[in-house]
C-alpha cells in the first residue's frame, strides 16, 4: 500500500484515544475512518468531535471493518487482551496501548495470534519512537559512556487518587507499576535488555494494588538498574545511565525529553536537544508514523518496538508483581480481559506523561 493513506480505526473513546486521534488527524498520510465504543452514543460523540465517518456501538464491528488498516486499542489494560485479540483474529493490524496486557501470558497470546495471522502488532511504547531517546540509545550503543554500569529511572504522580479511581481498582489492573512503572522498566531494558534477577518492594493499598514500587534489576555483566514508580508522590520523573567512562542525565520527562546531557570523563558536558520544530511531546506522532511506515512496507512488527522486547518487559513486570504480591482478578480464573470488559472503557483521561 505504498503511497496510500493508512486508514485507522479507534477502539475506545477515553482520554488517550482523544489525544492519539487528535494527532492522527494532523498527519497528511493518515485517515481515521471508524471508531468503536461500548455504547453507540459514546462512539457517535467521539466521531462527531473528530469528523470520523463510522461509529460502532461495539468492538466486533470495528474489528471486521475491511476499510480499516490499523486499529488503535486504548481500552483499560485489563481488557487489552480481549480487544486486541478480537481485532487480530479478524485480520486487522493493531497498535495496542501500554502496558501491553495485564501479564506476560496474555502478551504471549497476542503475539502468537499476530504471528499466526501475519498481522502487524506493536505496543504503543511511544518513548521508543522519540528521536531524542533513539539518539541516546545510539550514543550508548556506540560506546559514548563506555560499558553501562547502572540505569536509574522514576515516574511518580502526586495524586491522591481515591479508592474508586481506576488506578486503585484491581479489576482494571490498577496500581503504579503497570500504568507508570512500565516506563522506567522499558527505559532500563532499552539499554540493558532483560534482567537476570529482580528484587522489589512495594507499599500496597487496602485494595491490594501498589501505591509505590521500587525494584532493582540485575544483569550478568554486573550492571544494575533501579526503577521506581508511585501514585502517592510526584517524583523527579528523570533518568540516568552511567557507564565506565561517562554518564547521560535525562531531566524531568525522560519518556518525552526535550534535552539530555552527556558527561564524559575529561570533557565538557555536551547537551543534546530535541528539534524545536518537533517539540518534546510529539512522540505520539512519531509512533503513528512508525506504524504506518511498517504497515506500508508489509512488516509485521517494528524494529523500534519489537515484540520480543515487549514480551521481555512484561516478564519483568510479572516478576516485580510476584515479588511484591500484587495479583489481579483476571489472573485467578476469569478469561483474559473479562473484568475489564465488564467495567467498560473508562472514559476518564488515561494518566499519561503529557
Amino acid at each position: 500500500m505504498t503511497g496510500q493513506k493508512v486508514r485507522w480505526g479507534i477502539l475506545a473513546t477515553g482520554g488517550m484515544s482523544a489525544r492519539f486521534t487528535a494527532d492522527l488527524v494532523d498527519l497528511p498520510d493518515a485517515e481515521v475512518v471508524a471508531v468503536a465504543s461500548r455504547t453507540e452514543a459514546s462512539a457517535k460523540a467521539f466521531a462527531e468531535r473528530f469528523g470520523i465517518a463510522r461509529a460502532y456501538g461495539g468492538w466486533e464491528a470495528l474489528a471486521r471493518d475491511e476499510d480499516v488498516d490499523v486499529v488503535y486499542v486504548a481500552t483499560p489494560h485489563s481488557s487489552h487482551r480481549a480487544a486486541a485479540g478480537l481485532c487480530l483474529e479478524a485480520g486487522r493490524n493493531v497498535l495496542c496501548e501500554k502496558p501491553f496486557t495485564l501479564n506476560a501470558r496474555e502478551a504471549e497470546e497476542l503475539v502468537a495470534l499476530a504471528r499466526g495471522n501475519g498481522a502487524f502488532l506493536m505496543e504503543a511504547m511511544w518513548m521508543y519512537c522519540n528521536p531524542l531517546v533513539r539518539r541516546l540509545k545510539a550514543l550508548v550503543d556506540d560506546g559514548a559512556i563506555g560499558e553501562v554500569r547502572s540505569v536509574h529511572a522514576d515516574f511518580g504522580l502526586a495524586g491522591p487518587f481515591p479508592p474508586a479511581h481506576r488506578l486503585r481498582d484491581p479489576a482494571q489492573g490498577g496500581g503504579a507499576l503497570l500504568d507508570l512503572g512500565v516506563y522506567p522498566v522499558s527505559f532500563a531494558q532499552l539499554l540493558l535488555g532483560e534482567p537476570e534477577d529482580v528484587t522489589a518492594l512495594a507499599v500496597l493499598s487496602d485494595e491490594g494494588v501498589d501505591l509505590q514500587t521500587g525494584a532493582l534489576l540485575s544483569y550478568g555483566g554486573g550492571a544494575l538498574a533501579s526503577v521506581h514508580c508511585s501514585i502517592v508522590g510526584g517524583t523527579p520523573n528523570s533518568a540516568s545511565v552511567t557507564g565506565s567512562t561517562g554518564r547521560i542525565d535525562v531531566p524531568y520527562g525522560f519518556f518525552f525529553p526535550d534535552h539530555f546531557v552527556l558527561h564524559r570523563d575529561g570533557k565538557e558536558p555536551q547537551e543534546f536537544r530535541a528539534d524545536p520544530a518537533d517539540g518534546p511531546r510529539a512522540s505520539l506522532r512519531h509512533e503513528a508514523r512508525e506504524v504506518m511506515r511498517a504497515v506500508r512496507a508489509g512488516e509485521t512488527e517494528s524494529p523500534l518496538v519489537p515484540l520480543d522486547g515487549t514480551l521481555a518487559v512484561m516478564r519483568t513486570l510479572d516478576a516485580i508483581r510476584d515479588r511484591v504480591g500484587v495479583r489481579y482478578p483476571g489472573e485467578t480464573g476469569e478469561r483474559p480481559g473479562e473484568a475489564g470488559e465488564r467495567l467498560g472503557e473508562a472514559d476518564e483521561p488515561v494518566v499519561t506523561p503529557a
